[in-house]
């Protein structure tokens, strides 16, 4: 989901946060880029406080994370504390978060001059340099503020959901055992087909190119019925009851899965998560001369002069897809699917998600080129091609 959320004030930014990160963080700093004209919210960045606030190593860790936003093109920096500490009486934990504070002051202010600081503590929110006890009590503003701003219920509205951890937002939850058995067996049977044994069945006798082409006609079927599902929930309908909420079932998912095991399967899933694309996708799953249409459309994901942002109409119906594949894969063969995702987060602008798929994705399979590939770029710190286009 994307939302284009301008800082018209701390309670809106504060309230936004969590969900852009997709959990409510805890002992965390937040840098928050605001790019011009208007303060539109960009880049948000979160680091653990322990980490920002070592003294070997937190200055250059709090320098990097402002180098991101810089080139994201953040004109302002927020900070943001998540924290139990007492900032305000002091003690121990309160001077390991003040020295991560000082730490990210120490990067931003040279470059984007004074930073605001705000804290979220489970007793409430409130400016750290503040001293009015009328503008910020001494236990905080109320946290149900946070929940009751315009941007909080239009969060709530749109059907967003707060995990309680970032363990807990990242994580792809396991199918139930027979749903994952049933994925299994018709994964399987995919297998023995492209090697030219299995039961015989519908696919019996088809050639490698139309097993691709009935790949990519149920990886399209099945991203149409979760687009779907969300456009009723959107409108307010009650979804007809199915399976996986707005997701095929399990025989299908296991089908996607070894489908998507073929490089020319998973270019032509990649591909249609570009707009504009035309037919581009059938005629990769066919084979043929596609490298150069291949190369624009990926273009168009990382080249800053080509950069399109992406289409969460598109792209959200395409995630929920692999992630429930991801679900019901035997472990060992979903490092496609997880690269995919992993491509999804990064174009998004979310490298802590990004990077959660790649590892998954690089623990199964060490040599997967397209993970290589997308590790690189997130460990240079590239932003997708649209994010530096606009800067």
């Amino acid at each position: 989901m994307t939302t284009l959320i301008r800082a018209q004030g701390p309670r809106e930014l504060l309230a936004f946060v969590p969900y852009r990160l997709g959990y409510r963080p805890q002992d965390s700093v937040v840098l928050v880029g605001l790019r011009p004209p208007r303060g539109r919210i960009g880049l948000v960045v979160r680091v653990d406080v322990t980490d920002v606030a070592d003294l070997e190593h937190g200055p250059q860790l709090a320098r990097s994370v402002v180098g991101h936003l810089a080139a994201d093109g953040a004109e302002r920096v927020v900070l943001v504390v998540y924290t139990d500490a007492p900032l305000r009486s002091g003690g121990a934990e309160a001077a390991v978060a003040r020295a991560a504070v000082e730490h990210c002051r120490e990067a931003v202010e040279p470059h984007h001059g004074p930073v605001d600081v705000w804290v979220v503590a489970p007793s409430g929110w409130y400016a750290l340099d503040c001293v009015e006890d009328e503008c910020c009590p001494p236990g905080g503003r109320p946290l149900r503020e946070l929940e009751s701003s315009e941007v909080g219920a239009h969060m709530v509205l749109a059907g967003a959901a707060l995990a309680d951890s970032r363990e807990e937002a990242l994580r792809i939850p396991r199918a139930g055992a027979d749903e994952r058995r049933r994925a299994a067996r018709a994964a399987r049977r995919v297998r023995d087909r492209a090697r030219g044994g299995g039961p015989t069945d519908a696919w019996a006798g088809l050639d490698p190119v139309a097993r691709r082409v009935e790949s990519l006609a149920e990886w399209n079927a099945a991203v149409a019925r979760a687009a779907q599902h969300e456009r009723d929930r959107a409108g307010g309908q009650a979804p007809q009851a199915q399976t996986g909420a707005g997701l095929p079932p399990a025989t299908v998912l296991g089908r996607l899965a070894a489908g998507l095991e073929a490089v020319p399967v998973r270019d032509a899933v990649l591909v249609s998560l570009v707009p504009a694309t035309g037919d581009l996708a059938d005629h990769t799953v066919r084979g043929g001369d596609v490298d150069a249409g291949t190369a624009r459309a990926i273009a168009s994901i990382v080249d800053p002069a080509t950069g399109l942002a992406p289409d969460p109409a598109v792209t959200g119906p395409a995630r929920a897809v692999l992630e429930a594949v991801v679900a019901h894969a035997p472990r060992g063969s979903t490092a496609p699917a997880l690269t995919l995702l992993a491509l999804i987060a990064w174009w998004h602008g979310d490298g802590g998600r990004a990077g959660r798929r790649l590892d998954e994705a690089l623990a199964e399979d060490p040599t997967y080129r397209l993970a290589l590939l997308l590790s690189s770029a997130l460990d240079a710190g590239v932003p997708p091609g649209w994010i530096r286009a606009d800067v």
